[in-house]
């Protein structure tokens, strides 16, 4: 007899379920809290938080304006996300080159600083190999709430 379940194998688990239900061990659905065989009570604790890191507009920005400044990216690839002068800057940067190398450029660290509501004024470290330059640029937030590149400045590499 295929596929029936023999009667004192039922019983058994009918003992254990009960057993475990007048343990105060069963979970849901008359399950028991623990895998079967398993005679630890152990539980897994509580996970640790997740460290937050909170990601502004100005690390989006640091990554595109070290994208076009090392030439990975083309300089029309921020054309609607800069104002004023800032294009101009780019444009002259960009065939010059500062960071270009044979060694991609990386961003160490990135900050900011709020002079006043609506404007960033932000700065990143930029490594070449054991090179290390410096980025500074202004982010200004529009009347839509879009933030936008105002100024882009880079020196370097430092001693």
């Amino acid at each position: 007899m295929a596929g029936t379940a023999r009667p004192d194998a039922a019983a058994k688990t009918a003992r254990t379920v009960g057993a475990a239900r007048a343990a105060g061990t069963a979970g849901p659905a008359g399950s028991t809290a623990r895998p079967p065989g398993r005679r630890d009570q152990r539980r897994p604790g509580p996970r640790a938080p997740r460290p937050q890191t909170s990601r502004g507009p100005h690390d989006w920005f640091a990554e595109r304006l070290l994208a076009v400044i090392s030439g990975q990216r083309p300089v029309h690839s921020l054309l609607g996300l800069t104002v004023g002068p800032a294009y101009d800057q780019l444009v002259g940067l960009a065939p010059a080159g500062p960071l270009r190398s044979r060694l991609r450029p990386v961003l160490r660290r990135c900050g900011r600083f709020h002079p006043g509501p609506g404007v960033i004024e932000a700065f990143a470290r930029i490594a070449t190999g054991d090179r290390i330059s410096a980025m500074a640029f202004r982010l200004e937030q529009g009347p839509d709430l879009r933030w936008r590149c105002a100024a882009v400045e880079i020196r370097g590499p430092l001693p």
